[in-house]
């Protein structure tokens, strides 16, 4: 009977899970084409992206107190995870991304950013001596030669060597996300951290644009896209409120449903909503060798998720909640 309703509840949360997933890869996906269309209105990135997460942040807000439930310590003991989350995982990789989305194509800099999962592997090799399997080499180097074809680097067109760094320094940003959001021991709820680190990056940003480290610059000048012309509100409420808060709130309740193994896969599907989203609203699309590139990215990062050890997976509520339920039969 134990193992009958185990099964149920797993049956349930993927029927429930796996379209939060979907519906946070969407809305992720969709924050670059809307805020190339601001950039090119003449907004920073750095305005860009300050406005995000002050929305995403302030929409948060009162979940974040909710999930605390006036468990103060939480954030006294763990400040210096949520510091770094908020400057590495938020701001550094939402800056960066929007950096390099100014100077080329949304998809292929996101596929860049999508290669955190390979210098998480190596991260975990020299900090903690978990030597990659020989699934996760061979993965990083089908990746590997996919970003060669993707930034077309063979052809000898030139490419925008700035936006290409931007993107990597996104990337590290996002290996930055996976190790944070991967501690489970700060006792504190998914929610309250993501809220907790949007608040400390729009904070951060903020501070930096008052000394002029960020540039902050933008106006109310109507922005142009490719269905139309639209008032500046719409992307900006876009991003803040669609791209940031309600995409935090579904990537988060669809980890817990479905564990952050399946979830992580799951998200890989930001990556073509990204692609999509640059044609629909921006026109923008890569060529054939850069397509086969980008398929050579994902099928990539793909093998070196499936070539993790065991266990790296500890932390996986999925697991976790087998191992009760094993536990627990007699």
């Amino acid at each position: 009977m134990a193992t009958l309703t185990n099964d149920s509840a797993v049956r349930s949360g993927l029927r429930l899970g796996l379209p939060l997933a979907i519906g946070a890869a969407l809305a992720f996906g969709m924050s670059g084409a809307w805020a190339r269309g601001l950039i090119d209105a003449g907004w920073t990135p750095g305005a860009a992206v300050t406005v995000r997460i002050w929305v995403a942040a302030l929409v948060l807000l009162v979940p974040t107190i909710v999930a605390l439930r006036g468990r103060w310590h939480l954030l006294r003991r763990n400040v210096g995870t949520i510091i770094a989350y908020g400057l590495l995982a938020v701001t550094a990789t939402q800056l960066f991304y929007f950096q390099a989305v100014a100077v080329m194509d949304v998809g292929l800099a996101l596929l860049i950013e999508y290669t955190a999962p390979i210098a998480v592997v190596l991260w975990l090799w020299v900090r903690r001596g978990e030597r990659p399997t020989g699934r996760s080499v061979v993965g990083a180097a089908i990746a590997f030669v996919g970003l060669v074809l993707m930034l077309d680097v063979l052809s000898g067109r030139s490419v925008d060597l700035g936006g290409i760094l931007w993107a990597f320094g996104a990337m590290i940003g996002a290996a930055a996300y996976f190790l944070l959001s991967g501690k489970d021991d700060t006792g504190m709820p998914p929610i309250a951290l993501a809220g907790a680190g949007l608040l400390i990056g729009a904070v951060g940003l903020t501070a930096a644009g008052l000394v002029g480290v960020v540039p902050i610059a933008w106006n109310t000048d109507d922005v142009v896209y490719r269905f139309g012309v639209v008032p500046w509100f719409v992307p900006v409420l876009a991003i803040g409120l669609i791209a940031t808060a309600l995409a935090y709130v579904l990537g988060i309740a669809s980890t817990r449903l479905l564990g952050s193994r399946l979830a992580s896969f799951i998200a890989l599907a930001e990556v073509v909503a990204a692609l999509l989203f640059g044609w629909l609203l921006l026109g923008q699309l890569p060529n054939a060798v850069q397509g086969l590139g980008a398929a050579l990215v994902l099928s990539g990062v793909v093998v070196v998720k499936l070539g993790e050890p065991v266990a790296s997976r500890a932390g996986d509520p999925s697991l976790a909640v087998e191992a009760e339920g094993a536990a627990e039969t007699p």
